[in-house]
């Protein structure tokens, strides 16, 4: 009796696994994979050297695009800003004390001749703006130091007209904050400024080249 006891309880067991393994065996073939993880693109294994070139690539590329952007798109330099009292002069009596037939009639301390153009002939205390100093004139247009007065000086400059007339009826007395393009060398050529003048006329610009020469 104990040995029949003993036998159906190994029947028993024998049973349960078999029907504890056919639930599993179920269970797995139901389940459906995961179509998502399925269509997944397996990470490419990169080597540490491409991985490195990789980066410089980009990182010269970038560089590269600075610029490009950078030429396409010129900062203008940041100038020296003076604040100064600015009136007109011409080459007349009225002005030097010298009329028309007199030797230095219409020339500059420096030597070179009046001139309202894209870059003019203006005056200046030397002390401040050497001769051949190169400012931008708010409402002027550039002006290069080619002469000195008496009554110039310190924060004041002289602005070249072409009549007593164009001095009253375009400018005045006006006070203006320059730029210094240029702080000059205490000279200045006739040779430089009618080059100047004669390629600022063909582009209808004063060429860059020409500022800081």
């Amino acid at each position: 009796m104990v040995t029949s006891f003993f036998h159906y309880k190994k029947m028993l067991l024998a049973i349960a696994a078999l029907v504890l393994l056919s639930i599993c065996i179920t269970t797995f073939l139901d389940k459906k994979p995961d179509q998502a993880a399925l269509t997944q693109p397996v990470p490419a294994i990169v080597a540490p050297e491409a991985a490195l070139k990789t980066g410089i690539a980009e990182i010269a590329k970038d560089k590269q695009v600075k610029t490009v952007k950078q030429q396409l798109t010129p900062q203008k330099p940041a100038y020296d800003k003076v604040k100064v009292v600015a009136t007109g002069y011409t080459a007349g009596v009225e002005s030097t004390g010298k009329r028309p037939g007199h030797p230095s009639y219409g020339i500059t301390y420096s030597g070179v001749k009046v001139r309202r153009d894209m870059v003019s002939t203006i005056a200046a205390d030397p002390k401040l703006f050497p001769i051949g100093s190169l400012l931008y004139i708010p409402g002027y247009g550039y002006g290069v130091v080619a002469d000195t007065g008496s009554a110039i000086k310190g924060s004041r400059i002289d602005l070249y007209f072409e009549t007593t007339a164009d001095v009253f009826k375009q400018w005045g007395k006006r006070t203006v904050e320059v730029e210094v393009i240029r702080k000059g060398s205490g000279k200045l050529s006739q040779a430089w400024l009618n080059k100047v003048n004669k390629a600022a006329e063909a582009g209808k610009d004063l060429p860059e080249a020409y500022l800081e020469s």
